[in-house]
């Protein structure tokens, strides 16, 4: 079994879970304390499985971590029906209001000027020159959230979703605390003035439901770190993916749609989530008991040679692509088209304006298991 910690594992943890999968399509990982579905179908039927929910443990001692619970008990993505179907019929009324189509052109500009200053100055960090700073732009614009503030933004969604990894030390799970405390008090703050003062942003559109404060702030807080840690890590290991073989990138102009999927599928920015069992269910013949939980393997289902042809093979003309990266069932993406939208319009920009783009320099991994991605992509144009 996989040590989720190891970092020849963590370079490349996709042969291992191609072991796993030949011997069968659900194990119990004792590290992990749960089973993994590492299949394409096993994993798909964990997501879709009424039998299998996303049930909120809060986070213990529970007294230290009271703003990481609240804002976790009142989220769309930790709560199943009935509580789910009226949070996701609320935020989806607010959220499909024209905003994708309203931002679209704004993320074409925002993603054309990031890849020019790349451009101007000859390459530097892909992350933190577009692939932190565009997703982090379009969503504060989405929600209204002022230029100024913007900045603290990103620190408070690093250190939240580090709680998700395991095994995590406890000054970053205080960390975790202090940022969701700090970032929901913003919130706050910044609904009450659009309740006062609404305007054309998503946040306007949500207080304006009958969503409480708490659940608006849920809401942004998951938009925020849901639509930043995945666009992210999309662009930086899909980037990285394509310019390791230059005849994909090549093609990137003319296959720009199925590209985005391609990219989200070959490494997946989020290799695992989890559901607990309401009730006994069966997952490729592997028993869950009600309480215990599984999981599924989103970056083994991405490589499953029963469902994609030659799976380690990155192939931006790849079509059909029905990969797991947005989730699937009632929990499916909310913000996925405008994940997309983003994720075009970062590749487009970058290989109009530098369409000989090269690494610069092999680039280090995070040393997290869950959330797959680099620290820093230095690249040259």
């Amino acid at each position: 079994m996989f040590d989720p910690s190891d970092p020849d594992f963590l370079a490349d943890p996709y042969p291992a879970f191609a072991a796993l999968r030949e011997r069968g399509e659900v194990h119990f990982h004792d590290g992990l304390g749960l089973a993994v579905a590492v299949s394409h179908a096993a994993a798909s039927a964990v997501l879709r499985h009424r039998g299998l929910g996303r049930i909120w443990s809060d986070a213990t001692p529970a007294e230290q971590f009271v703003s990481f619970n609240l804002l976790h008990r009142n989220s769309l993505l930790e709560n199943e029906p009935p509580v789910h179907t009226r949070l996701r019929r609320l935020v989806s009324a607010a959220f499909t209001r024209g905003h994708v189509e309203r931002l679209r052109p704004r993320i074409t500009e925002l993603a054309d000027g990031m890849a020019r200053r790349i451009a101007d100055e000859g390459g530097g960090d892909l992350l933190e020159l577009l692939a932190q700073p565009l997703p982090v732009a379009v969503i504060a614009e989405l929600l209204g959230v002022p230029e100024t503030d913007r900045s603290l933004l990103v620190p408070w969604s690093n250190a939240i979703v580090k709680m998700y990894e395991y095994g995590l030390p406890d000054d970053q799970r205080r960390a975790a605390e202090t940022a969701a405390g700090e970032f929901s008090g913003f919130l706050a703050d910044l609904a009450a003035a659009r309740t006062r003062r609404p305007g054309d942003d998503l946040l306007s559109h949500l207080v304006a439901t009958d969503l409480t404060v708490d659940e608006v702030v849920a809401t942004a807080v998951l938009l925020l770190m849901a639509g930043h840690e995945a666009t992210v890590n999309v662009l930086g290991n899909g980037v990285r993916a394509l310019l390791d073989r230059p005849e994909q990138w090549a093609l990137v102009p003319a296959a720009l749609d199925t590209a985005v999927e391609e990219i989200i599928r070959f490494d997946a920015p989020l290799q695992l989530f989890e559901r607990t069992a309401t009730t006994e269910v069966e997952i490729a013949g592997y028993r869950v008991a009600p309480g215990e939980k599984i999981a599924a393997l989103l970056g083994a289902a991405a490589r499953d040679p029963l469902v994609f042809a030659d799976p380690d093979r990155l192939d931006v003309r790849r079509s059909p692509n029905p990969h797991l990266g947005f989730g699937a069932g009632i929990h499916f993406c909310l913000g996925a088209p405008l994940a997309r939208v983003e994720i075009a319009a970062a590749l487009s920009a970058l290989s109009n304006r530098l369409p000989g783009l090269h690494l610069a320099e092999d680039p280090p991994r995070r040393p997290e298991f869950v959330i797959r991605g680099y620290q820093r992509l230095p690249v040259a144009g």
